[in-house]
């Protein structure tokens, strides 16, 4: 099982190559880096797990941007989105992001997507939260058309275009692996699509065959995320055939990050590279 690292990178942390360079020296598979555009300031829907939003939120760096700064000072760390928030998104421009970052990284990149739970900010970039499961079927078919074919067309109910070329195309083929992020619903759409899952971890490892359940036999890839870093836990996923489990670490200060980065160390050792 390979152990990566999500984290919010923001203006106030640990910048985004520094953290990059520190996991790979420590052996770390991959960072996931999360996403949200702007937080609306009405805050009607409730913040994930209750209670107040925490400050990071408001203040995430660009995934793409801040991964492409990663890619430049790595050669082997995997890069992700955990998760990428698609439906607020252009498809056609996101292609094209997802595309360049997998070429300027030479085939690094993970594509995590997900629906997200602010309607708030959904409704900010034009997105009807009624409708946006449907929306975002309708993207991932699309833009795979768009990395693997040459003349690329999609015609939908959200997604219309007609016959286009798009480059570049991603290095990896057909395209990089693909990651529906979220629980049960979440599960059902990566089974439709054949694509992998990133369901939140659960906190008793007893609980983790119930988890993994959800995939109804099906055998797709499956990543672990915002996990704690307890070695029973770590070793319960892995004895369960998960590939990739993803640690959370708080948004901190350069070097206090660091110092939570050994400690985690410590805990995954076994796992690490």
């Amino acid at each position: 099982m390979k152990i990566g690292i999500t984290t919010f990178v923001t203006d106030e942390g640990i910048s985004g190559p520094k953290l990059g360079v520190a996991l790979e020296d420590r052996g770390f598979e991959s960072l996931f880096l999360p996403e949200h555009s702007h937080i609306p300031a009405s805050r009607k829907s409730p913040a994930p797990g209750g209670g107040e939003l925490p400050r990071e939120y408001y203040r995430a760096l660009d995934p793409f941007v801040t991964l492409g700064a990663v890619a430049a000072v790595t050669e082997r760390l995997i890069l992700g989105t955990g998760v990428t928030l698609l439906i607020q998104r252009d498809v056609i421009h996101t292609a094209k992001q997802v595309a360049t970052l997998d070429r300027i990284s030479h085939g690094r990149f993970v594509f995590g997507v997900g629906i997200g739970w602010n309607r708030e900010e959904m409704a900010d970039h034009g997105t009807d939260p009624r409708t946006r499961s449907a929306l975002l079927d309708e993207q991932l078919e699309a833009i795979r058309k768009i990395w693997t074919e040459d003349l690329a067309e999609y015609h939908g109910r959200f997604i219309d275009f007609d016959p286009m070329y798009a480059w570049p195309k991603p290095v990896q083929q057909p395209h990089p692996p693909i990651f529906i992020g979220g629980g049960e619903s979440a599960a059902e759409r990566a089974i439709r699509h054949g694509v992998g899952w990133i369901p939140t971890a659960v906190a008793d490892p007893a609980a983790i065959p119930a988890q993994l359940a959800q995939l109804d036999g099906h055998d797709l890839p499956v990543t672990i995320a915002f996990a704690a870093a307890d070695p029973a836990l770590l070793d319960s996923y892995a004895e369960a055939g998960v590939q990739r489990l993803i640690l959370s670490v708080p948004t901190l200060p350069e070097q206090e990050t660091l110092h939570a980065l050994d400690e985690i160390t410590k805990a995954a050792d076994r796992y690490l590279t």
